[in-house]
């Protein structure tokens, strides 16, 4: 997290908005954006759960979703 917010910036904006439009998203758009990227990391933290119980269940199910989710981080900035 950056201290590097506008110096016009009121608090509200601080809070809410200067992230999210530092990655060219409205303030929904990045909520969005999260809540899936949070959801999938719940599901690659079950996965990996079932696996460390079952070895041979989900063997790369986590692995390949941590990939998946690192590719899509890495092709926001492409924007």
């Amino acid at each position: 997290m950056s201290d590097q917010s506008q110096p016009n910036s009121t608090p509200f904006a601080r809070i809410f908005l200067d992230h999210p439009a530092s990655v060219h998203e409205s303030y929904f758009q990045h909520m969005g954006f999260a809540m899936r990227f949070a959801f999938w990391l719940a599901v690659a933290a079950v996965a990996a759960l079932i696996h460390a119980i079952i070895p041979v269940a989900c063997e790369k199910t986590a692995s390949t979703i941590i990939r998946r989710l690192y590719a899509r981080i890495e092709n926001r900035g492409a924007r």
